[in-house]
């Protein structure tokens, strides 16, 4: 009968042991978790190009980072850059990368990220692009605005056109799709002029050599508080070469 009486608390005992340990496994994991999130953040932050200023916090998705650790990839990474500068151009990025490997030279699945430009950053890069200084491209839901001026017949006429934001893989485009004369010239009619606005070369806005050279632009979205570029790279690896290596732009 002793012999049985125990038995209950030996169970009970074992139970809390057991509780314990997985606690014990939990508080150690959340601890691993936290220091490799520190590390990546000063592993980025050192193999960031001398252009590129701002804090990059990291978090590190799935259950377990010990059980991710021990299979050789984390499930998901992501980085948030609220106030990024890149050559005194402000952004905000968030990145989120898949399939990581962690340790120097590893692979990254796949990375997707998205930055977030205001009107004036946008403006700054298109100058930088070489789009006239006097061109200031304004936001609006879909479409970007912007003025111009035209030579025809000796007359500088003026115009505001709208364009459709699109891109290649190393640039923002804007094509101009309707426009209306701003000039007034009283009698002189203007309606054909118009044609000859809209067959001017798009607005070509690189942005590759703000970026690692394996990652790509994808998309671009504007509304009228910002452009939110989209940009991807499954070829990417965990190297400060690979990070601090720029894109190039035609010349």
């Amino acid at each position: 009968m002793a012999e049985r009486r125990r038995r209950p608390g030996c169970l009970i005992m074992l139970g809390v042991l057991v509780a314990l340990l997985v606690g014990a496994f939990f508080l150690l994991d959340s601890g691993l978790r936290a220091f490799a999130q520190s590390q990546a953040e000063n592993q980025i932050r050192a193999a960031l190009p001398a252009s590129v200023t701002g804090e990059v916090t990291v978090s590190i998705g799935g259950a377990s980072v010990i059980a991710q650790y021990l299979t050789g990839s984390f499930d998901e990474v992501q980085l948030k850059a609220p106030q990024l500068t890149v050559d005194g151009v402000p952004a905000s990025a968030h990145i989120v990368a898949t399939d990581v490997q962690p340790k120097l030279g590893g692979t990254i699945g796949e990375v997707q990220a998205t930055l977030d430009l205001t009107s004036e950053s946008l403006n700054t890069l298109a100058h930088a692009a070489g789009t006239p200084a006097e061109t200031q491209l304004e936001l609006g839901t879909d479409e970007v605005t912007y003025t111009g001026d035209i030579a025809v017949a000796g007359f500088t006429i003026g115009y505001l056109a709208t364009a459709t934001p699109s891109t290649t893989p190393d640039s923002l485009v804007f094509t101009p799709t309707d426009a209306q004369i701003t000039s007034d010239l009283g009698t002189l009619n203007l309606g054909a002029i118009l044609p000859t606005v809209l067959a001017q070369n798009p607005i070509s806005v690189c942005v590759a050599k703000y970026l690692p050279a394996k990652v790509a632009v994808s998309s671009v979205s504007v509304t009228p508080d910002r452009a939110r570029i989209t940009l991807d790279s499954s070829t990417m690896v965990l190297t400060t070469q690979s990070l601090a290596t720029l894109g190039s732009c035609p010349s």
